[in-house]
């Protein structure tokens, strides 16, 4: 695949320091993006179901206007994307060992929910905050699902569902993740199909098109793609054009179901 996205959504926890940004280390993103480049898994599952890796995804859904599905979704694609290419996660990284643990297994992610006292905990607990348009995600430095901090642990995984929003056309100049409407995706778990998608689509980028992508703050649009839209975006896949995540089948869906498409954007 030859493009990728634009963007612009307010990142947290990225580069800086008490006397203001820290300059961009170019050469230590490229390290960082060849690795995510390599895919995922190849270590497979340990024996102890406690040590199985997981990122854990927080959504922030205050109980007064909650934000729109669709900008949520988008957010937490930011998140997870912004925190494998964080420089944290680069060798000699701070977070760089627990990284690599999970990418190098089965690729995990888990979705949670927080509103007020419990979301500003959460944000005390390493990851990356995205806010767009108001929706706020955070994604956690990845570990052993028998050993999640407290304060994420104690987030309920399922139980709040949000309408479906009608956000109108998406931006061109923004990357499109599309979610295969007749799966009856609940938000939490297309939270992680999208945060799958926007892993792979960085991927699958060169690294001067990740770097665009990073300056730009890593934004995306997420929309719902009817049966007709479906069956064009497939045909993009099958052309190179996009990229597909199909779901290991472990919640909600059949193993294989093809979940998400991303699509680079148009102007690019």
């Amino acid at each position: 695949m030859s493009s990728i996205p634009e963007c612009g959504a307010e990142v947290r926890d990225a580069r800086e320091s008490p006397m203001g940004p820290v300059e961009f280390d170019e050469a230590g993103f490229r390290v960082r993006h060849a690795e995510l480049a390599r895919g995922y898994g190849g270590a497979g599952d340990p024996d102890d179901p406690a040590m199985v890796q997981a990122m854990q995804i927080v959504l922030h859904l205050p109980k007064v206007d909650p934000p729109p599905r669709s900008a949520l979704l988008a957010a937490a694609a930011t998140a997870s994307v912004a925190l494998c290419l964080d420089e944290r996660v680069g060798p000699d990284g701070e977070w760089a060992q627990r990284y690599l643990a999970w990418k190098r297994s089965r690729i995990r992610k888990v979705t949670r929910r927080a509103r007020g006292a419990q979301w500003l905990a959460a944000n005390e607990v390493d990851g990356v905050t995205v806010d767009i348009d108001g929706a706020q995600a955070r994604a956690f430095v990845p570990g052993p699902v028998g050993e999640v901090d407290p304060r994420i642990k104690r987030l309920q995984i399922g139980g709040t569902d949000l309408d479906h929003d009608e956000p109108g056309p998406a931006d061109p100049d923004l990357p499109v993740l599309w979610l295969n409407s007749r799966l009856g995706m609940t938000v939490g778990k297309a939270a992680a199909q999208v945060g799958h998608a926007s892993m792979l689509l960085a991927g699958a980028s060169t690294a001067e098109h990740a770097l665009r992508w990073a300056e730009r703050g890593f934004r995306c649009s997420v929309r719902e793609a009817d049966a007709r839209q479906w069956q064009t975006l497939a045909d993009e896949v099958a052309r190179g054009a996009a990229v597909a995540v199909r779901d290991a089948g472990f919640t909600e869906v059949a193993p294989g179901s093809m979940t998400v498409i991303a699509v680079p954007a148009r102007s690019w």
